[in-house]
């Protein structure tokens, strides 16, 4: 164990860990400054940015106290020839391994927007009301991830579904890297199961398809025309209660020389919203850009195909036996509960590896 001293000293230069602790002791006086508060969204992104640096110190804190805990514990073991903490030490290193390779995971997301938040929007396939319910459940699964990561999650968005479930949803999660793990997820998911809406209780195949986007924040220059969109306000319909403000101030912008459309309608003004659904507008028009190798984002032309029913990146099977199975890595877990509830770092990290191994089936 002990030489896995040199490997956490690797791991802090790659995370820039002291760096880190500059940075993070340098906000903490711009905080305590008079008129901190005055520009409340500026306020809010420095302590976001104060909240990601604090845990990820901690969370290197936290992993190199724990090697240095293991490694006196087998030294006092050899010393005293003692074997009756043989089982706990092996369950120690066995945790240190697992959290040293997330950490070490966490150093591949260098790419231009992955330390950036996600926004999220989930599509029910077609099917009606099966497939809108496995929209909601895929919604549930993912807020359900972010908070066992302690990412904060905000509602941009929610249309109900006719009898249950959800139409769309669309979510902004914020923390450091959301992005850089979450593209991983974007594509269609597959569902098999007995459905709990069909009385002959046969087995039936539902579709939910899932965008990410990274939070473009105002750093960025996009441009965007004022010509080219096209803004109404509606009234938020529908069963979704505390879901959605069932006001006039629900905002759709439709940009139109590519067809995309966006709403919000969660948020207290009609000004809200609009500022919401053109920041989703902007990183759906990056997050184009950059994936078809564009070199402007005037030369998207009309409505992209992500929302396509075939080529799905994940099945969720309940019956005849329980399985989730990603087909691009081959990675599996049988505790289908699990997964459902959020555990979702197998395939996360599994992806990534094979991202940067280059074996990748696209």
């Amino acid at each position: 164990m002990v030489g896995y001293r040199d490997e956490m000293k690797e791991l802090a230069d790659v995370l820039n860990i002291e760096n880190s602790k500059k940075e993070y002791d340098e906000i903490q006086i711009e905080i305590a400054k008079e008129g901190f508060w005055d520009d409340l969204e500026n306020s809010q992104k420095v302590l976001q940015r104060s909240k990601n640096l604090e845990n990820k110190i901690a969370k290197f804190k936290s992993l190199n106290n724990r090697l240095e805990d293991t490694i006196t514990l087998i030294e006092m073991s050899i010393e005293e020839d003692d074997d009756s903490s043989i089982d706990e030490i092996k369950s120690e290193i066995s945790a240190f391994k697992k959290i040293l390779e997330d950490e070490k995971l966490s150093t591949l997301l260098t790419g231009e927007y992955d330390r950036m938040n996600a926004i999220l929007t989930f599509h029910a396939g077609a099917g009606g009301t099966e497939a809108q319910d496995w929209a909601e459940m895929l919604y549930r699964m993912y807020n359900r991830w972010a908070e066992r990561h302690n990412f904060k999650v905000t509602l941009l968005n929610y249309l109900d579904g006719d009898d249950a479930g959800m139409k769309s949803a669309s979510i902004l999660v914020e923390g450091e890297n959301a992005y850089g793990y979450m593209k991983s997820e974007a594509g269609v998911h597959r569902l098999v199961r007995i459905s709990p809406f069909d009385a002959s209780g046969r087995r039936h195949t539902s579709f939910a398809a899932l965008e990410v986007m990274p939070e473009i924040d105002d750093s960025i220059e996009v441009e965007i025309r004022p010509e080219d969109i096209q803004t109404d306000a509606f009234r938020a319909s529908g069963a979704g209660g505390q879901h959605i403000n069932k006001t006039s101030s629900a905002i759709r912008i439709t940009h139109i020389p590519t067809g995309i459309v966006v709403s919000c309608q969660t948020q207290r003004s009609q000004h809200q919203n609009r500022d919401y659904a053109m920041k989703m507008l902007r990183s759906k028009l990056v997050e184009i850009k950059e994936r078809e190798h564009l070199e402007k984002i005037s030369d998207i032309k009309g409505i992209q195909r992500e929302i396509a029913w075939g080529s799905q990146i994940r099945s969720y099977v309940f019956m005849p036996y329980t399985l989730a199975k990603d087909h691009r890595t081959g990675f599996e877990n049988g505790n289908i509960n699990a997964v459902m509830d959020g555990d979702l770092d197998g395939f996360i990290n599994a992806y990534l590896k094979s991202l940067s191994h280059g074996t990748l089936n696209k």
